[in-house]
C-alpha cells in the first residue's frame, strides 16, 4: 500500500515541497488529499535527498499545509492504448473529452517511450501525398520523416494543419493509415474547428485527437506531444498502421517548458529557454521513424509559430537542426491571397529525392520539381528588377519568367484549402506552367520527357 505523506513543508505557485519521503523517483506521479476528501494530481520534478519537488496538475488553492496528505503511485505517467482510440477526442491527459465511453486498454505504456536504436532504423522511403501541390510537388514527404511547418503569428496554419490531416494518404498498396493530431495551447475556438473540420469530411474516423486548451495546466502541456506519440508508436509499431503525427503548436510546448523552469529557478538559456531545451525537443522529434521488421511508420509534421517572425529564434532554430527540413509560411504570400502561403524557395525536404521518380510518383517528377524551382527563383528576381527599373527595361525572356513567377503562385501553390490535388495533377499543373517558357529555356528537364509532355506554342 502506498504510504502517505503530512509533510509538505511549502506551496509556490504550481510547485509544492514534500519532506521527508522514502523511494520516490523522478516523474514520479503522485496523488494530493485535501481535507475535504478531494484529490488532486502532482508529478515529482526533483529529488534532493529525501526532499521531493512536485509540480501540480490542478490549481494549488486550498491546500492546507497540515491537513492535506500526498501519496505517491509508484510509477510514472501512463495512457492506455487500444486501437478503439481511433475516432476519439481527448485532453492532454489522455482523457475522453468528446461524451465517449472510455477507452478499454489492450495495454498501458510509458508516455516517455524508448528511444529507437539506430541501427534498427529503416531509411525513409516511401511517398505520402498530402494533395498540397506545393508540398508533394517541390518538398515531398517521405514515410518516417520529420518535416515541421515555420509559420508566424497571424498566418493560417491551423488551416493547413487540418487540411493535411484530412487529405493525407499512402499512395498504392492498400494500407492502413492514420492520423495523431495533437494540439497545445490552443483556445476553444481553434479546438472546435479541428473537430468540426475532421467530422465533416469523416477523417475522424482514423484520427486520434489530443488536446489541451489554453486555460490548462503548463505541466500538461508537456505530456500532450508525449501522449500523442505513444498511441502513434503503438499503432504504427504493434497495428502495423501508417501514422502521420502532426503536433501544433510546438512554440506553445516550448514556452511550457520555460515556464516550469522558471518556476525550478533554473539558469536560463538563450531567451529564457532551459538550456536542456534541445536535449527535450530531439528525444520527442526522435520518436519518429520505420523500424526494421515493423510494417507501420511513424512520420512526423510539426508546426511552430517564429517568434517576431524570426528564424533564428530558439524554437525554429533548434528544431531545424533536429529534422529533416521545413516548409516555410511566408507573409508576403498570404497577404497577396495566396492559399496556403508555402514560401517555396527557402522551404526544404531534405528526403524528397528518396521519395519520388517512376514507382513512388512519377518518373518526371525530378527534371520537374528541378526546374520549376530554377524558373520561379529567376522569376522572383525578374519582379525584383522590374520594381526597381520598370518592365521596359527587361529582356523579353525576363519578363516570360515574371509572368511565369505570378502563374506559378496563382495556379500551382495556391489552391484553397479544401482542393485535394492527387501527384498527377500537381504533375500536369506543373507542366502546362512550364509550357509558358520557351522550349530552350527548359535545360533541367531530359529531353524524353519534353517530347512526352511539353507542348510546342
Amino acid at each position: 500500500m502506498a504510504k502517505e505523506y503530512r509533510t509538505i513543508q511549502e506551496v509556490a505557485g504550481p510547485l509544492m515541497l514534500v519532506r521527508d519521503v522514502e523511494n520516490v523517483t523522478y516523474d514520479e506521479l503522485g496523488e494530493i488529499e485535501l481535507a475535504n476528501g478531494e484529490t488532486r494530481r502532482c508529478k515529482v520534478l526533483e529529488i534532493d535527498g529525501k526532499n521531493a519537488l512536485v509540480q501540480l496538475f490542478e490549481s494549488s488553492t486550498g491546500i492546507n499545509l497540515s491537513n492535506s496528505k500526498v501519496r505517491f503511485l509508484g510509477r510514472s505517467m501512463e495512457l492506455g492504448v487500444s486501437e478503439d482510440m481511433l475516432g476519439r477526442v481527448f485532453d492532454g491527459l489522455g482523457n475522453p473529452i468528446d461524451d465517449g465511453p472510455a477507452i478499454l486498454p489492450e495495454e498501458r505504456r510509458d508516455i516517455n517511450g524508448v528511444p529507437m536504436n539506430p541501427a534498427a532504423r529503416n531509411y525513409p522511403s516511401e511517398f505520402i501525398e498530402t494533395g498540397i501541390s506545393a508540398i508533394d510537388g517541390l518538398n515531398t514527404l517521405v514515410r518516417g520523416q520529420k518535416l515541421p511547418i515555420f509559420s508566424a503569428s497571424g498566418l493560417p496554419h491551423a488551416q493547413l494543419a487540418a487540411q493535411i490531416a484530412r487529405q493525407a494518404k499512402v499512395k498504392g498498396k492498400d494500407e492502413q493509415f492514420a492520423v495523431v493530431f495533437a494540439a497545445m495551447g490552443i483556445t476553444f475556438e481553434e479546438a472546435n474547428y479541428f473537430i468540426d473540420s475532421f467530422k465533416e469530411t469523416g477523417a475522424i474516423d482514423r484520427t486520434v485527437l489530443f488536446i489541451n486548451l489554453a486555460n490548462d495546466p503548463a505541466v500538461e502541456r508537456i505530456a500532450t506531444p508525449k501522449m500523442a506519440l505513444t498511441a502513434a508508436e503503438y499503432l504504427a509499431f504493434e497495428k502495423g498502421m501508417h501514422v502521420l503525427v502532426i503536433l501544433t503548436d510546438i512554440t506553445n510546448y516550448a514556452d511550457a517548458l520555460r515556464e516550469i523552469s522558471a518556476a525550478r529557478k533554473e539558469v536560463p538559456g538563450r531567451r529564457g529557454y532551459p538550456g536542456y531545451m534541445y536535449t527535450d525537443l530531439a528525444t520527442m522529434y526522435e520518436r519518429a521513424g520505420r523500424q526494421r521488421g515493423k510494417d507501420g511508420s511513424v512520420t512526423m509534421i510539426p508546426i511552430l509559430t517564429m517568434p517576431e517572425d524570426d528564424k533564428t529564434h530558439p524554437i525554429p532554430d533548434l528544431t531545424g537542426y533536429i529534422t529533416e527540413g521545413q516548409i516555410i509560411l511566408s507573409r508576403e504570400l498570404y497577404r497577396k491571397g495566396i492559399q496556403p502561403p508555402i514560401d517555396v524557395l527557402p522551404s526544404l525536404s531534405r528526403l524528397k529525392d528518396k521519395g519520388i521518380g517512376e514507382g513512388k510518383t512519377r518518373a518526371d517528377h525530378s527534371n520537374v520539381m528541378n526546374q520549376l524551382f530554377s524558373a520561379y527563383a529567376r522569376g522572383k528576381d525578374a519582379k525584383e528588377l522590374m520594381v526597381i527599373l520598370g518592365e521596359a527595361a527587361l529582356s523579353e525572356t525576363d519578363r516570360i519568367y515574371a509572368k511565369f513567377a505570378d502563374e506559378f503562385e496563382k495556379k500551382y501553390v495556391s489552391q484553397g484549402y479544401q482542393s485535394d490535388r492527387s501527384i498527377e495533377e500537381t504533375m500536369d499543373i506543373g507542366w502546362e506552367l512550364l509550357n509558358i517558357l520557351p522550349r530552350a529555356e527548359l535545360k533541367r528537364i531530359d529531353d524524353k520527357y519534353l517530347d512526352m509532355y511539353y507542348k510546342e506554342k
